[in-house]
């Protein structure tokens, strides 16, 4: 019998520890973001009220590319920085969600960071 290692149990390992040391405020939101097989989500929260402030996910009508791509993961992090925008926000604190910073989630920060976010 093979035993394979419970990976989504070692990244909400992580993810804990990361969250033990980053939160969220008003003025400086936490860009969480969460990633699966064929989408990619990403929201920014206010942890000291418990709110959701502006999300964007791959799963949304009008968007119209494969979630599951760095392409994808990119046009997310632009579009979650423009609605940032309009809701005046420009620092955030960036919070991968125990997964490694390469591939979809380094593409949907360098598209929120293209789309004026600072993090």
């Amino acid at each position: 019998m093979v035993n394979r290692p419970d990976t989504n149990a070692a990244r909400l390992k992580r993810h804990k520890r990361v969250r033990a040391k980053i939160s969220g405020t008003a003025e400086c939101p936490r860009l969480n973001v969460f990633r699966s097989l064929q989408h990619i989500y990403a929201q920014l929260i206010d942890d000291v009220a418990g709110v959701t402030l502006v999300s964007a996910s791959s799963t949304e009508k009008d968007f119209a590319n494969y979630g599951g791509n760095k392409d994808a993961a990119k046009e997310v992090g632009k579009i979650l920085a423009e609605r940032a925008k309009e809701k005046n926000i420009t620092d955030v604190v960036f919070d991968r969600g125990g997964y490694v910073y390469t591939g979809r989630v380094a593409a949907l920060a360098e598209g929120a960071r293209e789309g004026g976010l600072n993090f």
